[in-house]
C-alpha cells in the first residue's frame, strides 16, 4: 500500500508539473459542462483584455467574433460532448473590440465512470500570422489555401535579392548580424570576420566623421538612407557601394534592426575618376598657360588649388564642393589670355588705363567659362569671376561685399593673396610669413571673409607645409 501511495505521489506531482507548463506556455480556460467558464488563466486575460472576474461564469460567447459562422461552434459543441477532441482555428474578439486569432484544442474531461466533469480548451496566439495572411490576400489576392504556395514564392524572391545585391543586416548598436556571400567576395573578409563587428572594419581613413554621423542620426530615427560610401577591402582595395540602408521595425513599431542594400559601382566610380582626372589635367595646363604668359610658374596654380581645398575642408564645405573648389581654382586667372604683354609683363606700377583693362580678366575668364554645362568648369567661371571681389564691396568686377561673393571665390581670394605674397614677381620681391599674417590680420572684414581668414591663420603651420610641398620655382 505505502508503494502504491508513493506511486500515485509521484504520479500527481509529475501531472501537476505538466499542468504548469501548460499553463505558463498556452492560453487555457475550463469550463463546466454547461459551457461557463470556471478558469481562466493570466494569458487567457493578457489576449482577451479581460480579468478573471469578468470572466469567470460567464460564458465563451464574451469572446466570440461576430464573423464567427454559428455552424463551427456547433459543430465544437456536438464534437466534445461525445467525448472527442475538438481541433481549428477561432477569431475571438478582444474586449477593446479588436480581434484576435487562436488555434485551440478543447478537450472533454472525464471521471472514471466515463462521465464528462469539464472542458478544458488550450490555445495558441496566431494573430500575428493571421494579419500576414489578410495582407497578403488584400494586396496579392492570396487565398489562405494558397498562402504556403505564397510563402514559398517570398522565399524565391529573397533568394533573388539575395543572389543579385550585396546585403547586411545590423542591430540596433550597429554591430552586424548578417552578410551575404556577395558581400563577403566585395569585402574579402569572411562572414565569421565580419559578424559581430561594426560595418567600420571597412572604413575608409578619408571619409569624415559627419558622413557617419548624418547616416547613423538618419536610421536612428526611423528614416531610410542613401548614400555611396568609399570601403576598404580587406586587401587594402578601395571599392565603392551605392547604399540603401532601411530601419526594420516590429509591431510596436520599434526599430529592432537596419538591413542594408548595396550596389558594387567601383568600376563606374573609377571610369568618372579617370574622365575627371583627365579635365582636372587640361583644366591645370590652361591655367598654367595663363600663369606662364605673366611669368608665373605651375607651382601657382598647384598651390592655390591645394590651399583652397585645405581651407574649404577646414571650413566645413561638402566634400563635393571641396573637390569641385579644388578642381577649379587653378582656372581663377584664365582670364589673364586676353589681357595684352605690354600689361601683363609691365614691371611698373600700371596707370589708370592699363589697370581698367587688366581689372577686365575676372569677366573674360568668367564668359570662356559660363556656358558650360559641367560641374568643374562652371565652379570654375564662379572662382574667375569672384576672386577679386571684396568683402567690404571694394573690390571688382561687380563691388560685391559679404557672403553675396560666393564662397569658392572668398576662399580663393585668399589661397590667391596668399600666394602672391610669399612669391617673388617681377615687380615686388616675396613677403616674410610675418608680414603676410599681419596683412591678413589688417585686411580681415575688409578684403576678405573675417571668419575664413581667422580659420586659415589658425592653421598657418599646415598651409606652409603645404608651400613647402610645392617649392617655388624662378
Amino acid at each position: 500500500m505505502q508503494t502504491e501511495a508513493i506511486a500515485i505521489t509521484c504520479s500527481q506531482k509529475i501531472l501537476n508539473e505538466y499542468k504548469e507548463a501548460v499553463d505558463i506556455s498556452s492560453i487555457v480556460s475550463k469550463t463546466d459542462v454547461q459551457g461557463i467558464i470556471t478558469y481562466v488563466n493570466d494569458k487567457f486575460c493578457e489576449i482577451s483584455g479581460y480579468l478573471k472576474d469578468e470572466l469567470i461564469g460567464k460564458s465563451h460567447n464574451i469572446v466570440r467574433h461576430p464573423d464567427m459562422p454559428s455552424h463551427t461552434f456547433k459543430e465544437m459543441w456536438e464534437t466534445i460532448q461525445n467525448k472527442k477532441s475538438w481541433t481549428g482555428k477561432v477569431k475571438n474578439k478582444k474586449k477593446n473590440g479588436e480581434a484576435y486569432y487562436v488555434n485551440t484544442v478543447i478537450n472533454p474531461i472525464v471521471d472514471c465512470d466515463g462521465n464528462i466533469i469539464e472542458y478544458i480548451g488550450i490555445r495558441t496566439d496566431v494573430t500575428e500570422l493571421e494579419i500576414i495572411k489578410q495582407q497578403l490576400a488584400k494586396d496579392l489576392n492570396i487565398s489562405n489555401e494558397n498562402f504556403s504556395e505564397a510563402y514559398r514564392t517570398s522565399l524565391s524572391y529573397q533568394y533573388a535579392i539575395d543572389e543579385s545585391n550585396i546585403l547586411s543586416r545590423a542591430d540596433t548598436d550597429g554591430k552586424i548580424t548578417y552578410v551575404n556571400q556577395q558581400f563577403c567576395e566585395l569585402s574579402g573578409y569572411t562572414k565569421e570576420e565580419l559578424i559581430g563587428h561594426s560595418h567600420n572594419i571597412m572604413r575608409h581613413p578619408n571619409t569624415q566623421e559627419r558622413f557617419y554621423k548624418e547616416l547613423w542620426e538618419t536610421i536612428t530615427s526611423g528614416k531610410t538612407w542613401k548614400g555611396q560610401f568609399k570601403n576598404l577591402a580587406k586587401d587594402g582595395k578601395i571599392f565603392y557601394v551605392n547604399s540603401t540602408i532601411v530601419p526594420i521595425f516590429n509591431k510596436n513599431e520599434e526599430v529592432v534592426e537596419y538591413l542594408a542594400v548595396r550596389h558594387d559601382v567601383t568600376d563606374i566610380v573609377n571610369i568618372k575618376k579617370e574622365v575627371e582626372d583627365t579635365q582636372k589635367e587640361i583644366i591645370n595646363k590652361i591655367g598654367e598657360i595663363a600663369e606662364t604668359r605673366s611669368k608665373e610658374t605651375g607651382s601657382h596654380i598647384r598651390r592655390v588649388a591645394e590651399y583652397s581645398k585645405e581651407l574649404a575642408l577646414l571650413a566645413g564645405l561638402s566634400e563635393e564642393d571641396v573637390h569641385l573648389l579644388y578642381a577649379a581654382s587653378p582656372m581663377h586667372d584664365i582670364g589673364k589670355v586676353g589681357i595684352p604683354d605690354s600689361i601683363l609683363l609691365k614691371a611698373d606700377l600700371l596707370n589708370d588705363d592699363e589697370w581698367l583693362i587688366m581689372k577686365n580678366h575676372p569677366v573674360a575668364g568668367y564668359n570662356i567659362l559660363k556656358n558650360s554645362t559641367r560641374p568643374i568648369l562652371k565652379a570654375a567661371a564662379i572662382v574667375s569671376h569672384t576672386h577679386h571681389e571684396r568683402w567690404d564691396g571694394t573690390g571688382y568686377p561687380n563691388a560685391l561685399s559679404g557672403e553675396e561673393i560666393h564662397i569658392f571665390g572668398r576662399i580663393t581670394a585668399i589661397a590667391d593673396v596668399f600666394d602672391a605674397l610669399g612669391s617673388e614677381r617681377i615687380y615686388k620681391k616675396a613677403w616674410e610669413t610675418e608680414e603676410i599674417v599681419e596683412y591678413f590680420q589688417a585686411e580681415k572684414a575688409k578684403h576678405f571673409d573675417p571668419i575664413l581668414v581667422e580659420i586659415f591663420l589658425q592653421n598657418i603651420d599646415r598651409m606652409l607645409l603645404i608651400r613647402d610641398q610645392f617649392e617655388y620655382e624662378g
